[in-house]
């Protein structure tokens, strides 16, 4: 039996790479299981803007960003938490219910 890892969906490479150069030119993600609805990926960039983005499953996130070259860390250790840097933008959303996407101001 082979085990053969998931297509990364070319559209999620995209904007993790876009997000990365767009943002000190690194970025650091945790892939989260959100059950039926799929897997979320939580980017920092190097500069500490964040931004996330969902894909159909964990395998499939993890895929994407080691397709992009996004260092890939299991959970919200102290180093990355602190690196995380919300602007106007990400606090002016939070608890209204919309999701923080990539691709939003910068």
């Amino acid at each position: 039996m082979t085990s053969e890892k998931p297509a990364a969906p070319a559209s999620a490479v995209a904007a993790l790479k876009s997000f990365a150069a767009a943002h000190g030119g690194s970025a650091t993600a945790v892939v989260e299981y959100l059950g039926r609805r799929g897997a979320r990926i939580v980017v920092v960039g190097a500069d500490g803007r964040w931004g996330d983005l969902v894909v159909e499953d964990v395998e499939s996130g993890r895929a994407a960003c080691d397709a992009a070259g996004v260092e890939l860390v299991d959970g919200w250790g102290r180093e990355l938490a602190d690196s995380v840097r919300s602007t106007g933008y990400e606090w002016g959303l939070m608890g209204r219910g919309r999701p923080v996407r990539l691709g939003g101001p910068r």
